[in-house]
């Protein structure tokens, strides 16, 4: 098949996410099979115009800011005459709306997680009024189209907004096995390590965790929060960490490279991911393939990467008292952390690429088969 994939950023780009390495380790291995992946997406300052990475080929056009709106043009200008089998939109942003500009090819959507009313906690009111409305679209200009989601908090959403159930299919993320493993012991537990991965964003609820250590560091003096990631919320979370006089248990790693990352989860005692709503959690797989346990807010996508009472625990999201009081049972029962640890390891390993590139390849071979079906 030739593929046209869409999305705002590429696995290169300096805001780069879990969403960008699902797409880039799902589509790298169709490119591999001998699929034509063409990859289209926003170009950044001292970024190629186009390159190959992963037998992939990545077109980088116009800016992040007004992207949803060039793609329809540059889909015109430059690549409707490639002849593509079926386009992939990448939906963790806004749509794109390919089906209104392009009715002879069938178009598959990827939904990591739609933001909904919680754009309203991240961005200002007209900029989340705007990605707002653009999500109220999808019902409409995707109707017949088929989705591909990470969980089934997500199917659940995309059928909440009018899409049918049986065109929505939950394929799991997967995992490099071979890129992450356990150490035999965690390391002396009088420096207790929390730590945090991801993008430095306010909608996430990073800040809770400092409330949960500003409450555990009596009885945990050497206690650490280490928050690893960049994001334009970084300033304002270190004016937090100033007025509350935590400079001492909280640092910031910044973006760091893979085996930095690994080694960072290999040493934490506890991962904490505190967002209101996720798509899936990528980090709390990663953590568990590393030993390590995780408290996360019990809201959609979390609660189904981590396995409450198994692998970590689940709180009420906003609950600082109750991450405070998970967090110190992970650190004072021995015996509860070794379990959590190997119900952890056993989880983990259960995600593979492979398994995720084949059930995504079926899906678009499901949708050439199908054809552009149109109301």
């Amino acid at each position: 098949m030739k593929i046209l994939l869409i999305e705002f950023r590429d696995i290169t780009h300096p805001e780069a996410g879990g969403a960008e390495v699902v797409l880039q380790q799902v589509f790298r291995r169709i490119a591999a099979a001998g699929h034509q992946v063409d990859y289209l997406c926003n170009h950044y300052p001292g970024a190629a115009r186009e390159e190959r990475r992963d037998g992939i080929r990545i077109i980088r056009r116009g800016r992040q800011p007004y992207f949803n709106f060039f793609v329809p043009w540059v889909y015109h200008r430059e690549l409707r005459r490639n002849g593509y089998d079926v386009i992939v939109e990448g939906i963790d942003k806004v749509p794109f709306n390919m089906p209104w500009f392009e009715r002879r090819v069938p178009v598959v959507c990827i939904v990591p997680h739609l933001f909904g009313t919680t754009v309203f906690r991240e961005a200002s009111k007209p900029v989340a009024a705007y990605v707002y409305l653009l999500e109220r679209s999808i019902s409409r200009a995707y109707r017949h189209c088929l989705f591909s989601v990470l969980s089934d908090s997500t199917k659940a959403d995309l059928t909440g907004r009018g899409i049918p159930a049986a065109q929505v299919r939950v394929i799991r993320s997967g995992l490099t096995q071979d890129d992450y493993s356990a150490p035999a012991a965690k390391p002396a537990g009088d420096h207790p390590v929390i730590l945090y991965v991801g993008r430095l964003k306010r909608y996430k609820g990073i800040e809770l965790g400092f409330e949960a250590v500003r409450q555990l560091r009596a009885k945990h003096p050497r206690i650490e929060y280490a928050i690893v990631g960049g994001g334009d919320y970084l300033p304002e979370l270190k004016r937090q960490v100033a007025a509350l006089g935590l400079e001492g248990h909280v640092s910031f790693r910044g973006y760091v490279e893979h085996a930095e990352k690994v080694a960072l989860l290999q040493r934490a005692s506890v991962l904490i991911y505190t967002s209101p709503k996720e798509g899936w959690g990528l980090s709390v797989i990663e953590a568990n393939a590393c030993g390590t346990p995780v408290v996360a807010s019990d809201a959609p996508g979390l609660r189904e990467s981590v396995k409450h009472g198994e692998t970590g625990f689940l709180v009420p999201h906003g609950d600082a008292t109750a991450l405070a009081q998970r967090i110190d049972q992970l650190l004072s029962d021995g015996a509860l952390y070794a379990a959590f640890r190997q119900n952890g390891l056993a989880w983990a390993h259960s995600f593979t690429w492979e398994r995720a590139s084949a059930e995504t390849l079926a899906l678009l071979e499901e949708a050439r088969l199908r054809g552009p079906v149109h109301a």
